[in-house]
């Protein structure tokens, strides 16, 4: 039997010794005395979990997404699996996702107690909306689409076939804080998103921290009882629910954030634009199609790459970390060996999988930077 330990200091150490890389923590945090300060407040209050700062970043938040509600919660994936929960959806239950994300969207639905059902994705990376009504059954649920690297999905097709059918929209929108869909904050699509705040995301906290966003009073109220034991007061439980706080301090720090989220977003968008203009005209390397009524952040900057793994190696070598993000896609992980899927069930997914390369476009990386790596790619197909 495999020991499972933990395997992420050794990431951290091994992350850390790259020139160019994509954790930019310590820069972005450079004036942690002014969050240290406002979190000295916090232990003076004692009001560590569910506290004040935790209600003026949700008006705050709510405010930024043109909704009426956003509620705190421990991670991202606590948001993916509570409003679920808050939906109703349980054993028996399919939602209809995409196969290409990160392990929590799918973890969410099965620890929910529904089935995925895959539809494969599209050129942009993002579910491919035009095959998800042929996967409707009278056990769907609702859709879950994932704004993949802060692009939102085709949220007009999503939505229209989910008013046909009686569904709900969870938009998974942990990449896509300040991402726009024709004009619409990415808050506001579907009848829930879902935001985390991990410390690699575009606004992020000391830990982990998610919120989640609806314009549904009575959604709104179900999650915040689902968050906190299902309490409406220290003597009364009205439901037996779960422990999802978001806690005081996190708060804080994700307030202090938000006072810098339009340059951090506005840095990664030139960031990328810059990339685009220097990678298109290499021949081994395919820039995703841009979108003028869709606004990106990314959250990642990807590349379809020939020989991706020989290219990766290469870059690593010389300081550039690039990434995977993810060479097996979720159809084909261990975990989902239940569903039944082999290689070619999602040919446009795993074809993304396989060549996909992550670079870093962070706000505190360099045009000097950009431009180092752009000729590494270069001299690498040269």
């Amino acid at each position: 039997m495999t020991t499972v330990h933990n395997f992420l200091p050794e990431q951290y150490r091994q992350t850390n010794q790259i020139s160019i890389n994509h954790n930019y923590l310590a820069q972005q945090f450079a004036d942690h005395d002014v969050i240290l300060n406002k979190i000295r407040e916090v232990v003076i209050r004692g009001d560590f979990t569910l506290g004040a700062e935790v209600d003026v970043l949700e008006r705050e938040y709510a405010e930024l997404n043109g909704v009426r509600h956003a509620i705190g919660v421990g991670s991202g994936t606590d948001a993916l699996f509570l409003s679920l929960k808050a939906l109703g959806i349980d054993k028996g239950d399919e939602v209809i996702t995409t196969p290409f994300t990160f392990y929590a969207t799918i973890g969410a639905i099965v620890t929910a107690g529904a089935t995925p059902v895959f539809v494969d994705a599209g050129a942009d990376y993002n579910i491919d909306a035009s095959q998800i009504e042929a996967k409707i059954t009278p056990r769907t649920k609702a859709i879950m689409p994932v704004h993949w690297s802060g692009k939102p999905c085709d949220m007009d097709t999503i939505e229209a076939i989910a008013e046909r059918h009686g569904l709900a929209v969870v938009s998974d929108a942990c990449h896509a804080i300040k991402a726009r869909y024709k004009g619409r904050p990415s808050g506001s699509l579907g009848t829930i998103a879902c935001f985390s705040f991990h410390p690699l995301k575009n606004l992020n906290v000391w830990g982990d921290g998610g919120i989640i966003t609806t314009n549904s009073d009575e959604l709104a109220d179900k999650l915040r009882l689902l968050r906190n034991h299902g309490l409406v007061g220290r003597d009364e439980c009205r439901v037996f629910a779960y422990n999802s706080r978001l806690d005081t301090v996190q708060a804080v720090v994700a307030r202090h954030l938000l006072g810098k989220i339009d340059h951090i977003t506005e840095s990664r968008v030139s960031h990328a634009a810059y990339f685009d203009q220097g990678l298109r005209s290499i021949p081994q390397i395919t820039v995703p199609a841009r979108e003028p009524d869709i606004y990106q952040v990314y959250h990642l900057y990807q590349i379809l790459c020939e020989n991706r793994n020989a290219l990766q190696a290469y870059l690593i070598e010389r300081g550039v970390d690039a990434k995977a993000h993810y060479p097996v896609p979720m159809h084909l992980q261990p975990a989902a060996a239940f569903l039944g899927h082999k290689a070619g069930d999602f040919p446009v997914t795993e074809k993304i999988s396989a060549h996909t390369l992550s670079l870093p476009v962070h706000e505190f990386i360099t045009r000097e930077q950009q431009d180092f790596v752009i000729q590494l790619i270069r001299d690498f197909y040269a």
